[in-house]
């Protein structure tokens, strides 16, 4: 069922249902107050007999004493002595009772009764003199005109409720079909990107929208859009830079298992170029199974008071091996500083930004740590003397596989992998970020900003 139908069924049930409870009331009320100008003109009528009636020593009513009674409309009524017995009745022939059990209640009393086909209104009065009790009057008159007009009023009723609910139900499914027909451009439209499978299209906003709803509606759409294509093109690139990733150790074992297949022998350097190769799948492995962890919020951290102090010259004194005689790693500032984290994991931060400072810093460079408290958190410098980033690929950089353009003047595109991306989500896995700094042909600094704040505890460490 369509949302305009349904809006139309709703609108319609409820204002059916309003028009049922307000005709019924009107209907109740306007009987109700018709049968009350009735029960008047019964009791005006009832007091003129009882003033006119005489009773004779033998309780015996005088008929000639209502023979003058002429009231305006046409008025039944009988005169019952105690015994029961009829002693007066207009029209004459009417020999029963208007109500057989008015003439027993013993008060006065208003009933509704049916008199052969006639529909009565009949008030029985109980009629005493200074001796007790003398007998009963009953006045009626008829309802016939009553119950036209109740018929009358049903049946405008019912009219006015079917043609309401009919001019409502129309109404409504035309206004909601007005309303509602900027939805069905959404919809169309967004089925026409899907068929045509091009995420690079946008619904139209049409300048005389004027629903804040709906252009609300149309902007977050081609919001999303945007988001997918970005998101889209991302793992397109993603996929391309792990196939090419994967190719390159690949081609290299395949060329290396060639060529021992062709000469018959096992030749050393070739398996020590396939076990480097291994080496290298391994990492890549690893590397992608970490970021997809990472990504998924499922990267587990074994929290732990880490002297960061300790950290810092850990990692120099491992990574000096790879700086080699030709290149300068030395720590310029080291203060006491104790977070809780995962040392293994910071660890892997330090020697990937240590790593890369030492790879794009030429010989004869310097690669400089630093460790200071800034406020209420500790900041970890990684600073090299290397070419510097280009200032365009600086927002990029912590991108899976994002290739920059290289030095300025250099056409060869150079990678950034998977280390950085990993190291930001390290990082921000124990509430930090890094900050990096950069100008061509001055070098490059990478700033590791970790929170002092104990998590677990709700307090500073001490420095």
């Amino acid at each position: 069922m369509s949302l305009r139908l349904r809006l139309t069924l709703l609108y319609t049930s409820l204002l059916g249902g309003v028009l049922l409870i307000v005709g019924g009331l009107v209907y109740i009320l306007v009987s109700q107050t018709l049968l009350s100008e009735v029960d008047s003109r019964l009791e005006r009528a009832a007091r003129q007999l009882i003033g006119r009636l005489r009773v004779n020593p033998a309780n015996q009513f005088d008929q000639r004493a209502v023979v003058g009674f002429q009231p305006l409309e046409t008025l039944f009524f009988q005169v019952w002595d105690a015994q029961g017995q009829l002693q007066i009745s207009r029209p004459a022939g009417l020999t029963q009772p208007l109500d057989p059990v008015g003439l027993t209640y013993g008060q006065s009393i208003y009933r509704s009764v049916l008199s052969g086909e006639t529909n009565l209104r009949v008030l029985s009065v109980p009629l005493r003199s200074n001796r007790g009790p003398v007998g009963v009057l009953q006045v009626a008159l008829s309802l016939d005109l009553l119950l036209v007009a109740q018929r009358t009023l049903a049946t405008l009723l019912v009219m006015m409720f079917i043609l309401s609910v009919g001019i409502v139900g129309l109404g409504t499914w035309l206004g909601t079909g007005y309303i509602l027909a900027p939805l069905q451009v959404v919809t169309e439209a967004a089925l026409q990107i899907t068929r045509a499978d091009d995420l690079s299209r946008r619904i139209p906003l049409a300048a005389q929208e004027t629903d804040v709803e709906f252009r609300q509606l149309i902007t977050a759409f081609n919001t999303t859009l945007e988001r997918l294509e970005t998101l889209f093109h991302a793992q397109r690139r993603f996929l391309a830079d792990v196939s090419h990733e994967l190719r390159t150790p690949l081609t290299v074992i395949k060329g290396e298992i060639g060529l021992m297949r062709l000469t018959g022998t096992v030749d050393p350097e070739s398996l020590q170029a396939i076990d480097q190769e291994v080496d290298r799948l391994t990492r890549l492995v690893g590397d992608l199974l970490l970021m997809a962890q990472a990504e998924a919020g499922s990267l587990t951290l074994e929290r732990q008071p880490v002297p960061l102090d300790d950290l810092v010259s850990e990692v120099v004194q491992q990574m000096q091996r790879l700086a080699e005689e030709t290149r300068s790693l030395r720590v310029v500032e080291l203060e006491p500083l104790t977070i809780l984290g995962d040392k293994d994991r910071l660890k892997q931060v330090l020697l990937n930004l240590v790593g890369n400072a030492i790879k794009y810093t030429p010989p004869g460079g310097e690669i400089r740590l630093g460790l200071r408290r800034e406020g209420r958190e500790a900041q970890i410098s990684v600073s090299d003397s290397g070419p510097g980033i280009p200032e365009e690929d600086l927002p990029h950089i912590f991108e899976r596989f994002y290739r920059g353009r290289g030095q300025e003047g250099e056409n060869a595109p150079f990678g950034y992998g998977l280390g950085l991306a990993i190291a930001q989500r390290i990082v921000q896995s124990h509430r930090g970020w890094i900050e990096v700094k950069s100008r061509l042909g001055q070098g490059t600094t990478f700033i590791v900003h970790l929170p002092l704040e104990n998590p677990i505890l709700g307090k500073e460490e001490p420095g």
